[in-house]
Order: C-alpha cells, then structure tokens, then sequence
C-alpha cells in the first residue's frame, strides 16, 4: 500500500460552495436550504474535517434524489415546553432541522438562560460543530449531538450495535480561539476511513476493527468491519448516551432501528439535540472569556513531553486551518474531486468554473 497521499489541489472555498450549492439546487432544493446544506459541507473542508466534507456530495446527492430523503422537507416545532422543544425535521437533510433547531435554541435561551432541541423526522446532519459554533456570536456555549447508524460494536462485542454518535461543544473566549470540540465516540469515523482509503495510507492503530473484532490497519477492511469504541468500555458508555439524548428524547430512531451499513439508512429516522447555553445568565460575561483565555494560556504554557513542539487545545488547529485554507484554497484529493466532476455532470453542470 502507498504511504504518500495522491496528488491534492488548492481549491477556492467561495468557488467550491457555489458548486456544490448548484448542485444541490439541481437536486430541486430551495437556493437558500442547499446554500445552508453546501456550507455545512465547506466548512468541515476549511476546517480539515474532510471526512464531512464535499467527499459526501455524491451520497448526499444520492439521498436527495434517490433514497427517499425530501430535497424540500421543512422543519416545525411540534413540542414546546418552556426551555424545552421538540422539531420534527420533515424528512429533510439533518443540516436543514438541525440549523432550524439550533437558532430556536438559541432565541429561547436569550430569555431562559438555556434551551434543548430535540429533532426527529431526519437524516445525515454532517458535522455537529456547525450547529454548536453559531451559539459563539450570541455569547453563548452551543452543544449539538446526533445518533448515527450502527458501525461501532461495543467494547468487547463484534456486532455493529451502536453509532458512533459524535457531540460537539462550543465555548466562547476573549483574545484566544475560541474552545471547539467536536469528536466521536469511536477511534475514527467511516469518513476519515473513506479520506485514508483515497490517499492510499494505513490506518492508525486503534481506529477499526475487522468482522470479528480484531485490531486492522486496512481502510478495506475496516470499512467491512467495525469501528472501535475510543477509550474501550468508556467510549460505548458516551456513545450509548449521546444515542439516548438524541432520540429518545424526541422519538427518533435509536440505534439499529435506523438501518444497517448493507441496506443503508431508513430516510427521516435520524435524530438530533442541540442546547444552548447564555453565558450572562450565569457569570458575568468578560469574566467568563477573560477565564477561559487564561485556562487555554495555561495549556500553552504546559511543559512539552518529549517529542511534542505544540500543545493544542479543541478546535486550535481546525481554526489554524481554516486561515489558512480560507487564504491559500481548500485542498482535496483526486479521488473527491473526480466524484464532485462526476456527480456536477450527472446534474447537467459544467465544472470548469469552479475546478
């Protein structure tokens, strides 16, 4: 197997939008809701979170016009209950519930304090910090959650039983970066798999699992296989709650009841929670970022371990990234750009402007 990464090319982030915006178009969503489900795509790619990147147009592409998912689905509150509401997303891509879900969030959490969205009636939602970064220009923390269809088995197990179900914080500074953790509760998602499969590199050991439940460093193999739990028994303790709040609490589907990696995912079954939380409500708000800087410079601070240069804290090298991405272009591998030349053409558009 190559241990060298394919040829990558520098992409303009605005000209990469505005195709896969088009693309989406084509896919008879509204401008404004493929623009939103567009950037949910970019800004994983700016941040150098490719596995929910444009590599996912073609499958989103796919659910859009043909595995049932409503290009024009449109999110309601069905249940409000004080700080607390429950979203039905109308069988629209998870970014179009999930956003809708997040901004009620945070609009009640300007009055209450805080506030929890429960989404239902949903699918594929692609990063969770999109949804937990717009809580920042409000002075609040934004927390975001979803389920996901069952590639990981539980520690000890070798049976595809649980999702991997990522949660993403959000916590606003002064000066420095703001915190932004967003990870999943399995070694990697099938995403980066997919990203290590196209560059022809090996896995990190504790990433994946084969069908029965032994270490590989093949992306082949752990595609067909599982996904490890991170942290073995703890990761499928958090992997189960992130599951439980993010269905059970709104009546989505739960873990296998959302369908298999054979058949894939049933459409509108997926579900979400997000929360906010208004900083003001609790501590003064330039007190709180004037302590969460000095809690970060103390990271910075921290004497190295051999073989280390940088201590980083969550979301640091995301917003470095994203400077220099937004600067410089997005690179992306050949293989993700052959399938956006691919899947532009099968929608009647010419990429040559934008590739």
């Amino acid at each position: 197997m190559e241990t060298q990464p394919k040829t990558e090319q520098r992409i303009d982030p605005d000209e990469l939008l505005a195709l896969v915006t088009k693309i989406f178009e084509r896919c008879d969503m509204d401008k404004r809701d493929a623009s939103l489900l567009a950037d949910s795509l970019v800004f994983a790619d700016i941040r150098a979170v490719h596995s929910h990147g444009v590599l996912r147009v073609p499958e989103y592409v796919k659910k859009l016009t043909r595995d049932g998912v409503n290009p024009q689905g449109r999110p309601e509150i069905i249940r409000d209950s004080g700080a607390c509401m429950v979203v039905d997303g109308g069988n629209s891509m998870g970014q179009i519930g999930a956003n809708f879900a997040m901004e009620q969030a945070i609009d009640r959490a300007r009055t209450a304090g805080i506030a929890a969205v429960g989404i239902r009636g949903s699918n594929h939602c692609g990063a969770m910090a999109y949804f937990a970064v717009q809580a920042l220009a409000h002075d609040m923390i934004g927390l975001a959650t979803t389920n996901a269809l069952p590639t990981m088995a539980p520690w000890g197990g070798a049976e595809r039983l649980l999702g991997i179900n990522p949660l993403a914080i959000a916590i606003p500074a002064g000066d420095e970066f703001p915190i932004v953790y967003d990870a999943a509760f399995s070694g990697s998602s099938h995403g980066k798999i997919r990203v290590h499969q196209q560059k022809g590199l090996t896995l990190p050991e504790g990433w994946a699992l084969d069908k029965n439940g032994q270490p590989t460093t093949d992306p082949a193999i752990a595609i067909d296989g599982l996904l490890a739990p991170i942290g073995g028994f703890k990761g499928t303790g958090l992997a189960m709650i992130m599951g439980i709040l993010s269905s059970m609490l709104s009546g989505a589907s739960y873990g296998t009841e959302l369908g298999n990696m054979e058949d894939g995912p049933k459409p509108g079954q997926d579900g979400h929670f997000v929360a906010a939380i208004r900083v003001g409500a609790f501590e003064d708000v330039d007190r709180f970022k004037s302590r969460v800087d000095r809690a970060i410079r103390q990271i910075h601070e921290c004497r190295l371990a051999t073989g280390f240069d940088r201590i980083y804290v969550p979301g640091e090298k995301e917003q470095i990234c994203q400077e220099d991405y937004r600067r410089d272009g997005i690179p992306l591998n050949a293989v993700t750009l052959a399938d956006l030349r691919q899947v532009a053409k099968a929608v009647g558009i010419d990429t040559a402007p934008f590739l």
